[in-house]
């Protein structure tokens, strides 16, 4: 499984440790990844998708079928 959220497409990035004397080391930056189930009135079933937090609060914003309607539209979600 792949630390990418399904919704935004949110992936790890990379970057530096730096240290008090500048030395630099490579490190990575994961994204903040939950599994959570979501009900959806319209099609009346339950769908688990793995998101980022940042996504959560979009969800809780927008409605999750708004958002779902648009992460289909950007290429993130089949169907």
């Amino acid at each position: 499984m792949s630390k990418v959220c399904e919704l935004t497409g949110k992936r790890a990035m990379s970057g530096n440790n730096v240290s008090h004397a500048l030395n630099r080391t490579k490190r990575k930056f994961n994204v903040n990844l939950i599994k959570k189930r979501f009900y959806i009135p319209e099609e009346d079933k339950w769908i688990t998708l793995k998101v980022a937090t940042s996504a959560l609060k979009t969800i809780n914003k927008k409605g999750i079928s708004a958002v779902l309607k648009e992460a289909r539209s950007k290429g993130f979600l089949k169907k």
